[in-house]
């Protein structure tokens, strides 16, 4: 070979190693791009959720059509590189674009998915309109839709037939709300938002269950346990005091009086306590709920009034036999019980002389 020939050939040679050099430089540095972050700063979090038994081609393409990676294929190589990161588990994740592809994968690798529970929670001595509101803020219901569930009848028959303490009396006409006192209070744990109002409902009395079926041998009458229980969490605190109350309450349903109990007249016009006083009209007008009015002699209110607490059902299921007929709390919530109308009425007196008679 001449010497031109040679000069030549080494050129070429050059040019090809110059060539491959630039070429493997250029991919290097292509795909160290490619697993820096796509926002260098102030990144946006963007919500994905990676589908079950998603491959890597499936999840690279995705994390670079929502613009949270740069480039799908750098992705597969890194993983092919790196396959002790290529377990990716399926869920929902809310990723920042401002993290490098390496970070964003050890996110998806430990599975940390965006926790979407909403937790419910029924305060103790609240109704039904309480209810349907805590379940409106917390999911995507509406308080009409809990109370048209409620009228469902052949939905509450499913509930009736599901559990041993519904029985067929909720379903009567004048019941403002079958489950009332049956949704024991507590805060409740739900995946998310969309869950069902049928859902919680079950969740809610799967939990009453429970709590229920450990005293079923000493409940004679569910729906006199609940309303008495019910009248006894909005009247008493302790259950010492609530133990009491139901006494006197029992007694005066013996002894053939009214229970003129003022929780359950607020209740029966859909008044929330404290909300404003009741007008003289109502508290004379007949209504099976309001035992200060008419033809209420000897008789419970014809269901609950709130959804009672467990002490208030332990209180109840236990009661304190008592000779006594009246009970009146002052603005302290201190309980007070008499034997007759005159030591009651001197009673109520002597707490507003003394400034402690409650007012709104």
């Amino acid at each position: 070979m001449s010497k031109k020939n040679k000069i030549i050939v080494s050129i070429s040679i050059v040019i090809v190693i110059i060539i491959i050099v630039s070429s493997i430089i250029g991919v290097g540095v292509w795909y160290q791009q490619g697993k820096q972050a796509v926002k260098k700063q102030e990144g946006q979090m963007i919500r994905i959720e990676i589908e079950e038994k998603s491959g890597i081609v499936a999840i690279a393409e995705l994390l670079e059509n929502k613009g949270i990676i740069r480039n799908a294929n750098v992705m597969k190589i890194y993983l092919k590189l790196n396959p002790e990161k290529s377990s990716l588990k399926a869920g929902k994740y809310e990723l920042n674009n401002s993290e490098n592809l390496e970070t964003i994968l050890t996110h998806i690798q430990k599975g940390e998915v965006v926790n979407e529970e909403v937790k419910i929670t029924f305060i103790e001595g609240k109704n039904m309109r309480s209810i349907a509101k805590a379940i409106a803020a917390k999911t995507n219901h509406t308080e009409e839709e809990v109370f048209q569930l409620l009228e469902d009848k052949e939905y509450i028959n499913s509930l009736i037939e599901k559990y041993w303490f519904l029985t067929d009396v909720i379903q009567d006409d004048a019941i403002y709300y079958p489950l009332e006192g049956y949704l024991l209070p507590d805060t409740y744990s739900f995946e998310n938002e969309d869950v069902s109002i049928r859902t919680i409902f079950n969740v809610v009395l799967n939990y009453t269950d429970a709590f229920l079926s450990k005293y079923k041998d000493k409940i004679t009458n569910v729906h006199e346990l609940m309303t008495l229980a019910s009248i006894a969490e909005l009247e008493g605190v302790s259950e010492e005091d609530r133990k009491e109350i139901v006494g006197v309450l029992i007694h005066r349903l013996e002894q053939g009086m009214s229970l003129g109990s003022d929780v359950t007249a607020y209740y029966a016009f859909k008044v929330d306590m404290g909300e404003r006083d009741l007008y003289v009209k109502e508290i004379k007008t007949e209504n099976p709920y309001n035992t200060r009015g008419p033809n209420m002699d000897g008789k419970l209110p014809i269901g609950p009034v709130c959804n009672p607490s467990k002490n208030a059902i332990l209180a109840t299921l236990s009661y304190t036999k008592s000779d006594n007929l009246y009970f009146v709390a002052d603005k302290n919530k201190k309980v007070y019980f008499t034997k007759t109308y005159e030591e009651h009425t001197g009673l109520v007196r002597q707490l507003k002389e003394q400034g402690l008679w409650y007012e709104y």
